[in-house]
């Protein structure tokens, strides 16, 4: 069978007249036309299906301290947090301050029972699931949401001792008595009020942002993942 290819090569150039000038047959010319709209197409296919793998986010705040995750972090964690789920009777995921993680989470499984604490009030777009959060006052938050969370992901939007400390409180007010699972997301310059405050450790997988920030961020647990996310960084 003659392709496209066979008949660029074999039937591609004709002389067209006193000055010498190539130029393609008609046969020829609808062949590398065919050719070329293939090769739009594949590359318009492969850009939305990207598109389709990302999820749209509001803009980042750099004012708010904002930047999101990209989609491997944010994929990676989103998993780890439904895994957990699937261990645990009626899972409940509080995200404080991290919306690309419930985002990806949400796109993942629709129905992962997620709630996003933030400050930022663009994310009430997000209905019953966005409660207003605000680090300085740590625990004022409805007190349906009291102990109520088996797994708690957060990320502070600062890397202060004090903002930590509050997070803290937070964290201790939103967690589920017995069993619960603890993510924590931050610089590598909290890892020590990291171990004090909350008593986790360091993996191995190292979170990355869209924006490419200074500093060096972490993923802390409080609960051995195993061989997922890497492992706790061994001492």
């Amino acid at each position: 069978m003659e392709t496209a290819k066979d008949t660029v090569q074999h039937d591609a150039v004709l002389p067209a007249g006193d000055d010498d000038t190539p130029t393609l047959s008609s046969h020829a010319l609808e062949a590398l036309k065919e050719f070329l709209a293939e090769q739009s197409r594949a590359v318009e296919e492969a850009s939305s299906a990207a598109a389709e793998d990302d999820v749209a986010l509001v803009s980042e705040d750099w004012r708010l301290s904002q930047f999101w995750y990209n989609r491997e972090t944010a994929e990676t964690v989103a998993n780890e947090v439904l895994n957990l789920c699937r261990s645990i009777d009626s899972p409940a995921i509080a995200c404080i301050a991290c919306p690309t993680l419930y985002a990806y989470l949400k796109k993942i499984d629709p129905n992962a029972p997620a709630q996003i604490l933030e400050y930022d009030k663009r994310f009430e777009q997000y209905g019953s699931e966005f409660t207003f959060y605000d680090y300085n006052v740590p625990e004022d938050l409805p007190s349906s949401m009291k102990h109520s969370y088996s797994i708690i992901v957060a990320d502070p939007p600062y890397l202060s001792q004090e903002c930590l400390e509050k997070v803290a409180k937070t964290i201790s007010f939103l967690t589920r008595p017995g069993q619960a699972y603890l993510l924590l997301l931050t610089g590598e310059v909290q890892s020590g009020r990291a171990s004090e405050l909350l008593g986790l450790r360091p993996c191995a997988f190292r979170p990355d942002h869209s924006s490419k920030l200074g500093n060096e961020f972490r993923l802390f647990t409080n609960y051995d993942p195993g061989t997922r996310l890497g492992g706790w960084e061994q001492v």
